[in-house]
């Protein structure tokens, strides 16, 4: 029959890019494989699962069109439209899979509609592009490659007969097409199970949740957030009173002396991980004035980032606020609820603010941000006033925007309250030309613009040093994440993805130095640096409270899994069980799971956390009028 031949045909096109689905897989790994620990076949037999989702997805009309019954699919020019219409769709969704193979590396994991969309970069992404296709041409190339040959394998029977006859064939084609209809919505959802499957389900088929990257396939990853803004729902772990009494997102800073109205200055660095501090290459050092200073003041020796992106670090930084959702803060549809943080905090002080950003106006929204977060002024490239120092993609070189920095610091009335956010070590690493050799090269393509960005904090010191405000002045220094990547180790599993260098230096105070083990993330630095400054009175945080060393949590969320810091346990969450236990002071590399842990407390302070996050985005009560 001649009807058989099409669902043939179709049937080896779809079995075509199911290999093809695989082969992508292959080479995201082969790319990407310092990043992941212990991949078996596994994650690549599960990873079929989640392919065959994706392709009956994104091929749904495909499918439809070329088993639909009528003898006007077995014209040529019909024929010739389903061939080139099955390469146009699968080419375009094979690409975010190769997109991945590189942006993987800065997120830790596969994209969602979210970078899709651009969503809180529009303004850079069409100045990235060309520089993307330029750095990573191989990929490029690779890519073109690959859909060539696909193109060439895709199969075309030949039909001898071009006409369906009688009503024999044509229930016959009917009952197909209904069936092929039922096929797409069952592997579209993955299965018969009671839900759809989601991409936290990439957990049931790895030995090590960093690996779900490996299951997983962009095109499935966008295909389950398109419709969502956000994952955030309304839960009821426990009754609202019950709650309550378990964890608020509150802090009361007690203090016995005056509140201290030193400057507060906070640089936040891009991608300053741990793993490129301390690191020395033909006898230079790469952060020498970095590693220098982490000597002079408190350094935090075990301190995460809360996310893996810029716009993950600043709502965390400044407002304490954790990256519990699929997408950043700052780009979902709470960035407009009312926050506290440091600079509405500060302000109440008597305090002025500004942020600085040396990028685009509107780059990340970080400017739109700073006003919701209540700074009086924000500076950013349009602002900047100096010598030429644009760096052709991003904005303004480190070194000159630091130091206009420091002129525009001399103006403030004080105490103020300012952030600078450094842009000259993200990709694509440019550094002035004035610079080029001056500096190790380094074993990664980011070394070089990381040793020229602590040159450019070495001279905002040198300058800062000069003025009167810098003796009142605390200084902190975080980086907005790692830059991930390197050799095998630490710093390349799931924790060590997250670990960062923070320090509290005070140029007027040599008591407070030293090394610092306690737990701290980055929403920790709010109630940490109030503290330090004596204020007194309660603060809405999800960090810790700054006097207890014990029992400090810090959480992140990535794939659909939440992952949970607790004093010196790791554990992962699926939203209803805990999953995966390792106690990462003993097992650094994440390699033994544990079965003994204190279960029923662990399980109570997540759901808790969790709940009160989900809960007071929602409801847009981030802040302490906001009732408790």
């Amino acid at each position: 029959m001649i009807y058989i031949t099409s669902v043939k045909q179709l049937f080896y096109r779809l079995l075509l890019i199911l290999v093809f689905y695989q082969i992508c897989r292959i080479i995201f790994y082969l790319f990407n494989y310092n990043y992941f620990l212990q991949v078996g076949i596994t994650e690549f037999l599960g990873g079929i699962r989640f392919d065959l989702s994706a392709i009956f997805f994104s091929n749904a009309l495909l499918i439809a069109l070329s088993i639909i019954p009528g003898n006007f699919k077995y014209k040529s020019a019909y024929q010739v439209f389903l061939k080139i219409l099955f390469f146009v769709i699968n080419a375009f969704f094979m690409a975010f899979n190769f997109i991945d193979i590189e942006y993987f590396r800065f997120t830790g994991k596969r994209s969602t509609y979210s970078l899709i969309t651009a969503s809180g970069m529009e303004g850079d992404i069409w100045r990235l592009i060309p520089v993307f296709i330029k750095d990573y041409w191989y990929l490029f190339l690779v890519y073109l490659l690959i859909i060539i040959i696909f193109w060439k394998l895709i199969p075309v029977l030949t039909y001898k007969k071009r006409k369906e006859k009688g009503i024999k064939d044509l229930v016959i084609s009917s009952s197909v097409f209904v069936f092929s209809v039922g096929l797409i919505v069952l592997f579209g959802r993955g299965g018969f199970q009671k839900a759809p499957i989601k991409t936290l389900d990439a957990i049931n088929y790895v030995n090590n949740s960093q690996n779900t990257a490996v299951v997983l396939n962009t095109p499935f990853t966008v295909f389950k957030t398109l419709s969502k803004k956000d994952n955030l729902r309304k839960i009821d772990y426990f009754p609202e009173d019950e709650l309550k009494e378990i964890y608020q997102p509150v802090i009361r800073l007690d203090s016995d002396t005056t509140f201290n109205r030193k400057n507060v200055v906070i640089l936040i660095l891009e991608s300053f991980g741990k793993e490129n501090i301390h690191l020395s290459f033909d006898g230079r050092k790469l952060t020498p004035f970095l590693d220098s200073l982490l000597n002079q003041g408190m350094y935090y020796e075990n301190a995460f980032a809360s996310g893996f992106k810029s716009i993950d670090a600043v709502p965390s930084v400044i407002t304490s606020i954790p990256c519990l959702m699929e997408i950043s803060y700052i780009s979902s549809p709470f960035a407009f609820n009312n926050v506290d943080g440091f600079s509405k905090i500060l302000k109440s002080e008597g305090y002025y603010t500004a942020f600085f950003h040396g990028a685009f106006n509107g780059s990340q929204n970080f400017n739109e941000f700073a006003q919701i977060a209540g700074f009086d002024k924000y500076y950013g490239k349009n602002e900047y006033v100096g010598e030429e120092a644009y760096d052709k993609t991003w904005g303004i070189f480190d070194e000159e925007f630091m130091q206009f920095s420091v002129k525009e610091f001399s103006t403030f009335r004080q105490p103020f309250f300012s952030t600078i956010f450094t842009i000259s070590s993200h990709n694509p690493y440019t550094i002035p030309e004035r610079y080029k050799g001056k500096f190790p090269k380094g074993d990664r393509d980011i070394h070089e613009s990381i040793a020229y960005s602590d040159y450019a904090l070495s001279r905002f010191f040198e300058s800062a040093r000069k003025e009167s405000w810098f003796e009142n002045t605390i200084f902190v220094i975080t980086p907005d994440h790692p830059s991930r990547g390197g050799k095998k180790g630490f710093f390349n599993t799931d924790l060590g993805n997250y670990s960062i260098p923070i320090l509290i230096y005070d140029p007027s105070n040599p008591d407070l130095k030293g090394k610092n083990n306690k737990l701290l993330a980055q929403i920790d630095l709010l109630p940490e640096v109030l503290d330090y400054l004596n204020y007194q009175g309660d603060i809405f945080s999800f960090g810790n409270d700054p006097l207890k060393w014990n029992n400090r949590l810090i959480a992140n969320f990535s794939e659909g899994v939440y992952r949970f810091l607790i004093d010196d346990y790791y554990m992962t969450f699926d939203g209803k069980n805990i999953l995966n236990v390792y106690n990462y002071k003993q097992d650094s590399l994440l390699q033994n799971k544990i079965s003994v842990y204190p279960q029923q407390e662990f399980e109570v302070k997540i759901k808790s956390y969790i709940q009160q996050y989900n809960a007071r985005v929602l409801d847009n009560k981030l802040t302490l009028e906001t009732g408790f």
